[in-house]
């Protein structure tokens, strides 16, 4: 991950204190295209930077948290259609997602475009509603999570899940 990948996460590593960022031991990223069929990748992304590390065993919670990370920013941090074939076919794709593994701790942030952030639902009807359970999976198969807008000229923000390994 070079300088901008960096910069743009700082935020993310200053919002969880008992981790060093200097003790991250692994990183990964990939960037996704803004189409559903990105989760999917995603996924596999997940799958082969998961068994790398071997933490292959943690992949099904993790997976899922991943899911439904991307679908919430292709789902809500994207402009219109027509917008969005502009937006790529003329920039970088627009969501990226970053696996970052500590000693203890398992780390992924999707980072979109949007500035607003994510909306937890505010009962528990709109928990069982399809589009609102997104987030309670998050919370439910992840040991925390959050998002902060990016920092300097970096337009959008983060949203991360914590995972505590061993």
């Amino acid at each position: 991950m070079g300088t901008n990948g960096s910069t743009m996460l700082e935020p993310l590593r200053q919002g969880l204190p008992p981790i060093d960022p200097a003790g991250v031991s692994s990183s990964a990223s990939c960037a996704l295209p803004a189409r559903f069929e990105a989760v999917r990748g995603a996924r596999q992304f997940t799958r082969s930077t998961l068994g790398q590390w071997e933490l292959g065993h943690r992949f099904d919670d993790v997976s899922l948290v991943v899911s439904e990370l991307v679908t919430n920013a292709l789902r809500h941090a994207l402009p219109d259609e027509t917008s969005v074939a502009v937006h790529t076919a003329a920039y970088e794709p627009p969501v990226r997602l970053h696996l970052m593994q500590w000693k203890s701790r398992l780390v992924c942030a999707v980072r979109d475009p949007s500035h607003d952030g994510p909306a937890e639902r505010e009962s528990e009807e709109d928990f069982a509603a399809e589009s609102g359970r997104g987030l309670f999976l998050v919370d439910s198969f992840s040991d925390g999570w959050g998002w902060h807008p990016l920092a300097g000229s970096l337009r959008g923000k983060v949203v991360w899940a914590l995972f505590r390994l061993g």
